[in-house]
């Protein structure tokens, strides 16, 4: 009775299993997106605050007029970010054009009394 032989019975096969190398991946994967998801919300709310505006109103109120040449730069960068309504933008355009006798050249003078009557103008008409 021993020697029946059963041809229908194959043996067992080993089947590879990544369950713990995928189990490992999403653990991974989850903790990535949940990092990533503070440190946007830790973002948004760190600049929810901030008025650009404001900050950059108060540069050119802090502004040190007395290197013209690094103050004409500084306004008209500060001045075109903060020219909105039309009013404002024709202020900026006209003290930029004045402001363009204190750029691009070596030794500049002090700035003249118009340059400061239409900055004073510019910051006068300004919203913060």
């Amino acid at each position: 009775m021993n020697d029946l032989k059963i041809n229908d019975i194959k043996e067992l096969v080993d089947v590879p299993d990544y369950s713990l190398y995928l189990y490992m991946f999403l653990w991974i994967l989850a903790c990535l997106v949940l990092f990533v998801l503070v440190f946007i919300l830790i973002k948004f709310i760190s600049n929810r605050g901030k008025n650009k505006r404001k900050l950059y109103y108060k540069t050119l109120k802090e502004l040190d007029l007395s290197d013209s040449k690094k103050a004409s730069y500084e306004i008209t960068k500060y001045v075109r970010l903060l020219s909105h309504s039309d009013r404002e933008k024709k202020l900026a355009h006209e003290l930029i054009e004045e402001l363009e006798n204190y750029k691009y050249k070596k030794d500049v003078k002090e700035f003249g009394s118009n340059a400061k009557i239409l900055f004073g103008r510019f910051m006068d008409n300004v919203d913060v």
